[in-house]
């Protein structure tokens, strides 16, 4: 990690949690929390200064049974989104991880309209690929976190050359696609892609030394969303965002070694963000 990326990492001494941003979580219904409660997590561990949960009021027991510092918001529908959102200090929404089609295509329009730094994944993703209105709402303050699968839903015509691209080559396709979307995209593998609709492409390459094989299992990306959207409520940029936390997720992944599950990201960020000095 560069020494810049390094240096914004850091917290001012005299600060409070309120200028590290709050970042909204929106989580599905019962028995489908899991992956935002990962992903608030991440948010949490990597320095927002606060982090809700929105949960419609059929999960808010059992949400509330798993969390602590992280706050419990009741959002059951966008009209209530909306009242949420009147709050200017909910500084930046995730949304995707486990939050169901459905919910996601009934919740982004009012997120999305928001204009607020967004972290979609998951079925976010989904729901977006599924609607061109939703796909033309996307904003230069979004970070879209597709894999292939979820890459090919949003931009079909463009993942058949991907999928057999040399590296260079698909670094150009997701050049496109973050053209056409208007915002950044990160674009997961063991070479992760971040590019920005500006033009700048920047891969991340967990291969040899640096592989983090056990990054591989249910929830490491859902706590990769919660990351970007950590470093967004911190003011960062959403290209800067989410290179840094591309960098931190594969880290943290290395340092947890075999055996890792998703839980175990976040809880392994202060021993990295430590080793570089933060």
């Amino acid at each position: 990690m560069a020494a810049d990326q390094i240096d914004a990492l850091r917290k001012l001494p005299d600060a409070h949690k309120y200028q590290h941003g709050h970042a909204l979580v929106l989580s599905g219904g019962p028995g489908q929390t899991g992956a935002a409660r990962l992903a608030a997590r991440g948010a949490l561990r990597i320095g927002a200064g606060l982090v809700t949960l929105g949960v419609p009021p059929a999960a808010q027991m059992e949400v509330s049974a798993q969390v602590t510092a992280i706050m419990l918001l009741r959002v059951p529908d966008a009209a209530a989104l909306s009242d949420a959102l009147n709050d200017a200090r909910i500084s930046v929404l995730c949304a995707g991880p486990g939050l169901g089609v459905a919910r996601a295509a009934a919740l982004l329009p009012e997120a999305l309209g928001a204009a607020r730094p967004s972290v979609l994944d998951a079925d976010a993703l989904t729901a977006i690929g599924r609607d061109g209105a939703l796909f033309d709402m996307l904003h230069p303050a979004c970070v879209l976190t597709p894999h292939g699968g979820e890459f090919a839903r949003l931009f079909p015509d463009l993942a058949d050359a991907l999928e057999m691209a040399p590296l260079a080559a698909r670094a150009a396709i997701l050049r496109t696609a973050a053209r056409r979307a208007g915002c950044t995209i990160v674009l997961k593998g063991p070479d992760t892609l971040v590019a920005a609709p500006s033009g700048e492409c920047a891969v991340h390459s967990a291969r040899g030394d640096d592989a983090a094989p056990w990054l591989a299992t249910a929830g490491a990306g859902d706590v990769l969303a919660g990351m970007i959207a950590g470093l967004l409520a911190r003011g960062q940029g959403p290209y800067a965002a989410a290179r840094s936390a591309v960098w931190l997720h594969a880290a943290c992944g290395r340092h947890c070694g075999p055996g890792l599950i998703a839980e175990d990201l976040p809880e392994a960020l202060p021993a990295v963000l430590a080793s570089l000095g933060v």
